[in-house]
């Protein structure tokens, strides 16, 4: 079985998710998207919240279908910490699965932020970040609506 999030079911988990950071009292000053996955719901969520400083890091740890890397690997651009430092950070990303790749971001915002908590769509029972703000909560592959379709290209 698959977990399928449809276009309409994405527009109920970012706004469930914002309404959790709300709740929490937690206003952040950036939203920092982890690309490519968390592209869509990290600009979703800046605008849900009011949010329009908006940041984002390229991480590649999957090379395919559950095929990874060794460790994750940040690609250029790079953020450089002055820009984001001493605010107040939202990282998104579309799945927690194994958790590294927002490990390496949360790392990486560590003794540059004045706070930085982690929002994602869904979160697995594998992952070694346990993020504060989770839509669902799974352990089936995720069909996303912006990347199940596939490229339209055949050279990619």
């Amino acid at each position: 079985m698959r977990e399928v999030l449809t276009w309409e079911l994405f527009g109920t988990a970012v706004r469930d998710l914002a309404q959790q950071v709300a709740d929490d009292g937690f206003e952040p000053e950036v939203v920092l998207a982890i690309a490519r996955g968390g592209l869509v719901p990290g600009g979703a969520l800046a605008y849900a919240l009011g949010t329009k400083n908006t940041a984002v890091m390229n991480v590649e740890f999957y090379t395919g279908v559950d095929q990874r890397l060794p460790v994750p690997v940040v690609l250029p651009p790079v953020l450089q910490a002055v820009d984001i430092a001493g605010a107040r950070v939202l990282v998104v990303d579309d799945v927690a699965d194994t958790g590294r790749t927002l490990e390496t971001v949360l790392d990486f915002c560590a003794g540059h932020v004045a706070d930085v908590r982690s929002a994602v769509v869904y979160e697995k029972p594998t992952s070694v970040v346990r993020c504060e703000y989770v839509w669902r909560r799974t352990d089936r592959w995720i069909d996303f609506c912006w990347s199940t379709p596939g490229p339209v290209t055949s050279s990619r």
